[in-house]
């Protein structure tokens, strides 16, 4: 298993995000853009990533090329990202947006395919490589917020282009694994999708990323507007990933302790205190502190279970659009209707609403997971 490309690639992808996902709203901010358009300018990736995964997973499943996939989409998400550097009107950036966007979206659900391939059985140290991903974000989010302070918002738009770059020069040295044959007598993935189980569970993976589009939107904003440096903005950013890095470490001890639906369950609960906590006591920095400790749960806990339970319900041919599916209907549906509704609700009624809103989303998911969800089909 070539453990250190794999992990370039994490490291370089998710550096990328730590780019993004703090620093987009700002820069949006910056050229003028109000908090309904800000809503919708960020909705734009996480919409693209409700279709682009699963055309590029139902390629990857019939080529069996999915690096040569990742390989495409990485190299003209670099391209198509360069206009940015030109484009700030509302609908020319948000076309851009569009068209990186949805080739950027056709990576990862396909590199995560070939990353399990190599895996095989032992599917549980997925954590140990994916770690690499959140200490990439990590540092970029930690020293970005240094260089926004500094000389402000723009500085983003070429750190983002070096990543994206990076990210297509680490898929060049990767090469899809070798896979077991399929057996000819797989059913068709509509039966699966049919099942009560698989549906709970897209449902849930749905509602916990609608629960974070007011976070991903809006938390930067939020956090400036009650006076926070973006410095330290940053290092809140980067705190909450580093609790994700500890507990991916520790992860395939907790899937083997408690089981992938216990482990999903909890990281919704802790999930809902989350958002409470935001939006009640943002001016406190020690609440804020712990606050971002629970990205532990609301990513790290619950995308490894998440991972883990696809893999188990999606085998064989029907790894890839299995995974391309967790990807699309979570990240991608549910965070784009997450910031588009914070996007209305932001100036209306408030941070305080627009959290407990998202805290209600969550605990609509602890049901439905208690209810419906399993380990295995």
């Amino acid at each position: 298993m070539p453990y250190w490309r794999l992990s370039a690639f994490y490291l370089f992808y998710f550096g990328a995000l730590g780019a993004l996902i703090p620093y987009w709203s700002l820069y949006l901010k910056d050229l003028g853009f109000n908090a309904l358009q800000i809503g919708q300018l960020m909705a734009i990736p996480m919409a693209t990533k409700f279709v682009a995964p699963y055309v590029w997973g139902w390629l990857g499943d019939h080529l069996g090329q999915r690096m040569s996939i990742v390989r495409i989409g990485s190299l003209l998400t670099t391209l198509i990202f360069v206009g940015v550097f030109w484009l700030t009107g509302f609908w020319e950036l948000g076309l851009v947006m569009v068209l990186f966007s949805f080739f950027w979206n056709a990576v990862l659900p396909q590199f995560e395919a070939v990353t399990l391939c190599y895996l095989g059985k032992q599917v549980e140290h997925y954590a140990r490589i994916r770690v690499w991903g959140s200490i990439g974000f990590i540092v970029v989010v930690a020293l970005l917020g240094i260089a926004v302070d500094a000389q402000g918002a723009q500085v983003v738009l070429p750190v983002l282009l070096a990543f994206y770059g990076a990210i297509w020069l680490s898929s060049l040295v990767i090469k899809d694994p070798a896979v077991e044959p399929h057996s000819v007598e797989q059913p068709a993935i509509s039966s699966i999708l049919k099942l009560p189980a698989v549906i709970a569970f897209f449902v849930v993976c749905f509602l916990l990323q609608a629960g974070h589009g007011a976070y991903y939107a809006f938390y930067s904003i939020h956090m400036e507007a009650v006076g926070y440096s973006k410095t330290l903005i940053g290092q809140l950013w980067a705190l909450g990933v580093i609790a994700e890095v500890l507990i991916f470490l520790v992860m395939h001890h907790l899937l083997r302790r408690f089981g992938a639906r216990n482990v999903l369950i909890a990281s919704l609960l802790l999930a809902a205190l989350r958002w409470l906590l935001i939006g009640e006591f943002a001016d406190s920095l020690w609440i804020m502190l712990f606050a971002q400790t629970l990205h532990a749960a609301t990513f790290g806990t619950f995308h490894a279970a998440a991972i883990h339970l696809v893999h188990h319900y999606f085998t064989g041919r029907h790894q890839g659009r299995g995974q391309a599916l967790y990807s699309s209907l979570s990240f991608g549906l549910g965070g784009a209707m997450g910031s588009l509704a914070s996007g209305y609700l932001w100036d209306s009624a408030g941070p305080m609403v627009t959290y407990s809103l998202a805290a209600l989303v969550s605990l609509l998911a602890v049901v439905i997971a208690w209810r419906w969800v399993v380990n295995s089909l």
